[in-house]
């Protein structure tokens, strides 16, 4: 698998997805078709329901289509197996989400420190250290998710997600059990991150004044976009 430069960072091609329930198949996504240049920051707001965490995980690699094609990074991701999307996953994604998915029995620097292990790169532990410190966490790196505030695991959770350089982050809610000044203060991280590393960003929202301040904002309802529009 080669990756071209010149691909775009997303491309989804009519993309269905249908789960099934106890109450028969349920339709998620629609026919949706979507893309994203490398660099790109795109807001993904729409109510509950309507698809945005479903395209999300078509995106990463973590949910199968029914049917479609899926492009991330110049690859073809649609029919790999397992072992193949775990192997994309760490070489090209970054994800957050709202829950912040730490390691309980890991300190701060460990668990940013893991994903760089599971490549097996040399001196994971000091790239983690930067990382950490790029968050403002250099005091907290032995501590436990269990001894940091939510927007301190929030924090961490974004330096794992940075340590790897991903040429994709995607934020799902990133803010979602924060108060108000924390979520601020992490987001303001997120887009720092984006503009030194060039990273492309997909991030969800319930929050429109969080994905205006992305280049560009789409809208979700009932599985498909419905509104593909420039930030003002």
């Amino acid at each position: 698998m080669t990756e071209a430069n010149s691909s775009p960072a997303i491309e989804l091609n009519d993309i269905h997805l249908t789960l099934t329930s106890d109450a028969g198949e349920v339709n998620i996504l629609r026919g949706l078709d979507l893309t994203i240049s490398r660099g790109e920051t795109v807001g993904l707001v729409g109510p509950s329901g309507s698809g945005k965490t479903s395209l999300l995980m078509v995106a990463a690699g973590l949910e199968r289509p029914t049917s479609g094609r899926v492009q991330v990074a110049g690859l073809d991701i649609t029919n790999l197996n397992e072992d193949k999307l775990a192997l994309f996953r760490r070489e090209h994604t970054g994800i957050v989400f709202q829950n912040f998915h730490l390691v309980p029995t890991m300190t701060a620097l460990e668990n940013v420190a893991l994903p760089l292990e599971f490549a097996g790169r040399s001196q994971a532990f000091d790239a983690a250290r930067d990382q950490l410190a790029a968050v403002g966490l250099d005091h907290r790196l032995d501590h436990y998710p269990g001894q940091l505030s939510g927007g301190e695991q929030q924090r961490v959770a974004l330096a794992r997600a940075f340590v790897t350089e991903p040429t994709l982050l995607l934020a799902d809610e990133p803010t979602g059990n924060l108060d108000g000044a924390t979520g601020e203060h992490v987001m303001e991280l997120l887009f720092d991150l984006h503009e030194r590393k060039g990273t492309t960003l997909l991030l969800i929202t319930h929050a429109p004044q969080l994905a205006e301040r992305c280049e560009r904002m789409l809208c979700m309802t009932d599985g498909n976009i419905v509104r593909d529009e420039a930030s003002a």
